[in-house]
């Protein structure tokens, strides 16, 4: 159970380039359940236990602030609740769901270069949108559909990690691309229905990372997020000033669309 000092973060996509920096510059702040379906996060977890050579019996920071690890196909039936119940029944809560896991096939000679943007369709949209989809509303079913009232006071919510892609045209990205901009208009509609239990969500859209901004900076995003009253948008991060719309006063860039 949570002890109730760090929020619960349920973070999916663990094992990629932004959710292994967010576990490792975070796992002091959040109880994280960190869900990957490969490589374990480059930071301390259940299945690790430190000591000082010099002092095996002093207790090491480390052991006290370790990610839980879940691993899970999450495309595969069934997975994406038994992540949910794992998590509940590690901590009690979840106060920041973040729907990192993507598939990202990029199709440089289009899409009628044979059937490979046709093949991806399909898993494009199942892990892009759908297990975000059924992540919210089984968190939701299981935990907070009828505590309002404890969703206001720990300030819940739901941030999708989206991509400028969803609002760009690039070439080779138009399969991707399309199921970033179903995430964008996902996160604005589950916003509108789950502000009556007092859950907000919301989307960050970072520029390529880290080729062109910083994953520390992309983490810390969410971390702002997650800390602010915002719900309904999609935040651009690491876009040039005249690629937004407006600007917010909030680390992150601005809403983008």
């Amino acid at each position: 159970m949570s002890t109730g000092e760090r929020r619960v973060c349920l973070l999916t996509g663990a094992s990629g380039t932004l959710g292994d920096a967010f576990c490792r510059a975070y796992y002091r702040d959040y109880d994280i359940v960190a869900v990957c379906r490969t490589r374990t996060p480059a930071a301390p977890s259940q299945w690790e236990w430190y000591v000082d050579p010099l002092a095996p019996k002093t207790p090491v920071p480390e052991n006290e602030s370790r990610i839980f690890v879940v691993r899970a196909d999450l495309t595969q039936a069934g997975e994406v609740e038994r992540v949910v119940d794992l998590a509940l029944a590690r901590f009690g809560q979840v106060d920041l769901l973040v729907n990192n896991a993507a598939q990202v096939r990029l199709h440089p000679r289009g899409i009628v270069d044979g059937d490979a943007a046709l093949e991806q369709f399909d898993p494009h949209f199942t892990l892009n949108v759908g297990v975000p989809l059924r992540f919210s509303a089984r968190l939701a079913q299981r935990s907070w559909l009828h505590t309002d009232y404890e969703n206001r006071a720990r300030n819940r919510n739901i941030v999708n990690v989206s991509s400028i892609s969803g609002s760009e045209v690039y070439p080779g990205q138009t399969v991707y691309s399309a199921s970033k901009a179903a995430l964008d208009h996902l996160t604005r509609g589950v916003a509108a229905e789950f502000a009556e239990f007092g859950v907000r969500v919301n989307a960050i859209a970072p520029n390529s990372f880290p080729a062109i901004v910083p994953t520390e900076r992309v983490a810390q995003a969410i971390v702002e997020l997650d800390a602010s009253s915002l719900s309904g948008g999609v935040f651009g991060v690491g876009l040039e000033p005249d690629e937004t719309a407006e600007k917010r006063r909030v680390g992150l860039d601005a809403e983008s669309y």
